[in-house]
């Protein structure tokens, strides 16, 4: 059988895309499965803070800890009697978590100050920051 060189270029161009097929369909699940370990990875990264969130925090913990050192209470106190643990206080003054509102208002109670002096704070640092 006598092939033209056209012919014979079309047979090979043939021969290496079923070949490029091949390859593929034995590695396109491993493509995938590492495709979809990269998003879940990025999926359980924390977000990043803001630069915004970071000042609140800030300002807040700081608030939180100068008015318990003002009511000379320790954390252990503040949490028995707004019903939280200690760790959750000592979070709230590091910065690395926030309390709810509803803490947020007990510890104001606590403290003897309107909640609002609380934030008043936190709204300080925020126009400092905008400065």
């Amino acid at each position: 059988m006598n092939m033209s060189t056209s012919s014979l270029i079309l047979y090979r161009t043939f021969q290496v895309l079923g070949f490029i097929l091949a390859i593929f369909k034995i590695f396109a699940p491993f493509i995938a499965l590492y495709l979809l370990w990269r998003i879940a990875r990025n999926l359980e990264k924390p977000p990043k803070l803001t630069e915004e969130v970071k000042i609140v925090r800030k300002s807040l913990s700081e608030m939180l800890r100068e008015n318990r050192a003002r009511c000379k209470m320790t954390q252990e106190f503040v949490a028995e009697s707004i019903g939280v643990s200690r760790q959750a206080v000592s979070k709230w003054e590091k910065g690395t978590s926030e309390p709810n509102t509803s803490n947020l208002m007990a510890l104001a109670k606590l403290y003897g100050i309107p909640a609002e002096d609380l934030l008043k704070g936190v709204e300080s640092a925020l126009e400092a920051q905008e400065k």
